[in-house]
């Protein structure tokens, strides 16, 4: 017989474990060679994993829902279809995997008149900054870990671990614990305009009443929350708010559309206007262009933008447009129009939502006038654009007589880590960026 190991595969370079979040063959199916056969969720993205080779799923080693360790194997295929025998999933013999990640269970709706049911207690989780690779390698531990890390008050950043790129495994936890490492306590973020002064970092944990209807937390619901929880953490957020006008970029796109639409074949919006701008502007202001690396900062040289997409029903994931500062304006529409597409039909690499140097979100599309975004972990700003709409505006003739025109605004709003970015400094950024939206040339960018 000739078997094949199918692995959990690393899905970029600070990833240490996977989900494996649904089979789509079972033991007993043929497969062809790069023919999906199951999905995963990571921290990072969610994929599909194609076969290594073709043949028939003679074992299934990890179940649905389970959380293991990359390099471990999940299934065998054997390219001798006659080697197989008909039946079930044989049991998991794959090494000892990171325990389970819940899989969510279908809404509950609490019944009028009952007595209200008890929230299942939320873990308690290490609050380290996570500043460097290393340290945000050692925390992103299993539940498991993290929850016997917070009970004995140990910091999870404070200890090093023998697992994959330094994570602290459940043995490195109770070797800590039984070597006597001193409790320190938990630290509590500061004030904040979400979490005012005084208010403890664990609150009651709220309980359903008759009629709620209780709906866990979906795998990617979990990793959103995690992920954003550690970047308001991570950076001192401030944000900083301009009306531009952007009626010369509407009178340069409706002049380009016909044409550039006719040409591309993709539809010309202000998005890729903006994106070019931004790239220009960014090569004057390199603070907004870098990472935070401990006590130095990080200049990047190449402008990956971070497009946030929101997925459906739920969720958010920002793929990157790499080295956009090589894009003409059509490139720029392609690999947006491309990202988003493929985003929202989960067909990203895990390269292409990786490595942003800034990142560009969009409520405005939604209707929202403006808002203040959170910093991705590993960049230093984030620009939010507000809704695009005409608005009555004094303008200034050139006799010097002021009139009442109507104008094609939005509020863009940019939030920063103030560590390393002064409000002068995001301030010049965001004036820069509307000198150069409001005197494009007449071909665009």
């Amino acid at each position: 017989m000739a078997r094949v190991d199918v692995i959990m595969p690393q899905m970029g370079e600070s990833i240490a474990e996977g989900t494996l979040s649904r089979w789509v063959k079972k033991v007993g199916d043929e497969v062809k060679r790069d023919e999906t056969i199951f999905e995963i969720s990571t921290d990072k993205v969610d994929a599909e994993i194609p076969s290594p080779s073709a043949g028939v799923l003679a074992e299934i080693l990890v179940k649905e829902g389970e959380t293991v360790p990359v390099q471990t194997i999940v299934a065998r295929i054997e390219t001798e279809k006659g080697a197989v025998v008909a039946g079930g999933a044989s049991a998991p013999a794959a090494p000892a995997a990171v325990p389970a990640a819940p899989v969510p269970a279908a809404p509950v709706k609490v019944a009028a008149g009952a007595a209200p049911v008890a929230a299942p207690a939320a873990p308690r989780l290490p609050t380290g900054n996570g500043g460097s690779l290393e340290e945000r390698l050692r925390t992103k531990s299993s539940p498991l870990v993290r929850k016997i890390a917070a009970e004995h008050g140990i910091e999870i950043a404070a200890l090093r671990g023998s697992g994959i790129a330094g994570r602290v495994t459940r043995k490195d936890i109770l070797s800590a614990i039984e070597s006597g490492v001193t409790a320190q306590p938990v630290r509590v973020p500061g004030p904040s305009m979400h979490a005012p002064g005084g208010v403890a970092h664990e609150g009651p944990v709220p309980v359903p009443w008759a009629g709620d209807v209780v709906e866990p937390f979906s795998r990617l619901r979990k990793l959103t929350s995690d992920h954003m929880g550690q970047a308001r953490r991570v950076a001192a957020h401030v944000t900083t708010f301009f009306e531009i006008d952007l009626t010369r970029v509407a009178r340069v796109r409706a002049k380009m559309r016909g044409e550039f639409e006719a040409t591309t074949g993709q539809k010309l919006t202000y998005l890729p206007f903006i994106i070019a701008a931004v790239v220009q502007v960014l090569k004057r202001h390199p603070q907004l262009n870098a990472s935070v690396a401990g006590d130095t900062l990080i200049i990047r040289k190449r402008y990956n933008i971070g497009i946030a997409v929101a997925l459906e029903p739920d969720g958010l994931i920002v793929p990157v447009i790499k080295n956009a500062e090589d894009l003409s304006l059509s490139g720029l529409t392609r690999a947006a129009n491309d990202l988003a597409s493929r985003a929202r039909g989960k067909k990203l690499a895990p390269a292409e939502v990786t490595e942003a140097t800034f990142t560009i979100t969009n409520p405005g599309v939604f209707g929202s006038l403006t808002g203040t975004p959170i910093i991705p972990v590993g960049t230093t700003a984030i620009l939010c654009l507000g809704a695009i709409e005409k608005r009555p505006k004094v303008v200034t003739g050139a006799d010097g007589e002021d009139t009442i025109a109507i104008r094609t605004c939005a509020y863009f709003s940019c939030s920063f880590d103030h560590k390393v970015v002064d409000g002068a400094d995001a301030d010049r950024f965001m004036a820069d960026l509307r000198k150069t939206l409001e005197s494009v040339p007449d071909g665009g960018f």
